[in-house]
């Protein structure tokens, strides 16, 4: 996020993770992180890695432990809630653990994401109904089932 112009991460960089995300999917988004290869500058990031299951993240610390020699370059980012900081996983690797605090203003933040997320010619397309024809919105309500 130095420049506007700096992509944002894509499909193979992040893996969201849930109660129902398999060894497989941990497997290969690790495989893609710590294999070494000529796109090296990817940032590689798991989401809500406290959401796997215990025997998916046990398997997860073993292939990321034997992968880990043949690739000491790797960026890898794992995200968890820190309510849930006592899973698995975030205790396996609680030696790299930093706490992190945002370096940019949100204003700075909200117009980077703007910049990447506004549809280019408004045309037909979903964008017309959010503000400001951006590609993503979000709809909330207080009260659930109103048809969101």
């Amino acid at each position: 996020m130095n420049s506007p112009e700096q992509p944002l991460p894509t499909f193979d960089e992040v893996l969201l993770c849930t109660p129902q995300t398999s060894a497989e999917q941990v497997g290969l988004f690790l495989r893609r992180c710590l294999t070494p290869c000529r796109g090296g500058d990817k940032i590689y990031t798991m989401l809500y890695a406290d959401e796997l299951s215990y025997d998916v993240s046990c398997r997860a610390e073993e292939l990321f432990q034997h992968l880990q020699r043949y690739n000491s370059s790797y960026r890898l980012i794992i995200l968890c809630n820190c309510e849930r900081e006592n899973s698995y996983l975030p205790s396996a690797f609680s030696h790299y653990k930093v706490h992190m605090i945002p370096q940019r203003p949100r204003a700075e933040i909200q117009q980077y994401l703007q910049h990447h997320f506004r549809v280019a010619q408004p045309s037909n397309s979903a964008a017309a109904v959010f503000k400001e024809h951006m590609c993503v919105g979000i709809v909330s309500s207080k009260r659930a089932s109103m048809g969101k």
